[in-house]
């Protein structure tokens, strides 16, 4: 797993519209990346239901929120759709995992994402992360809301 302090690598994928979307749209604003195995299995979709229950209170402690896995963009359209996310959930299909790899975050055993978090701050620098131990554990918003206090203590 990508360690803290460490800048945040680049990336540019597309979003569930196809429209390309990179780390510098975020420039200026803290980042969440939730990396997540696939879209619409059973515990995937309890984890991003979840986040977007606590979305706007995420968002009222001025960070942005991103799904990452190696589903294709119609799947995460699809997906997006079908739970009413607003959140932006982003393709890591082609080359297959090449940012979640950058971030640590791809089990080759799997062909995946492990379930993972990254807060990137304002500047570019990741700042905190989390790999679940397992794939059926759903790292809780709590885990998110330490990690921005945390950063804001700083």
């Amino acid at each position: 797993m990508i360690e803290p302090g460490t800048e945040a690598p680049g990336f540019s994928l597309p979003d569930q519209d196809g429209t390309p979307v990179s780390l510098a749209d975020f420039a200026g604003r803290r980042l969440i990346l939730v990396f997540y195995p696939l879209d619409f299995s059973p515990v995937c979709t309890d984890q991003l239901s979840l986040y977007q229950e606590v979305l706007g209170a995420i968002e009222a402690r001025s960070a942005s929120l991103a799904g990452i896995s190696v589903d294709s963009f119609f799947c995460h359209r699809a997906f997006r759709e079908h739970l009413n996310l607003t959140m932006p959930l982003l393709a890591d299909f082609h080359p297959k995992g090449e940012v979640s790899r950058a971030y640590g975050a791809y089990r080759e055993d799997r062909g995946s994402s492990n379930r993972s978090l990254v807060l990137i701050d304002d500047e570019g620098v990741v700042r905190w992360s989390y790999a679940a131990p397992s794939s059926k554990e759903v790292p809780g918003a709590n885990l998110i809301f330490d990690a921005l206090e945390s950063l804001d203590r700083a």
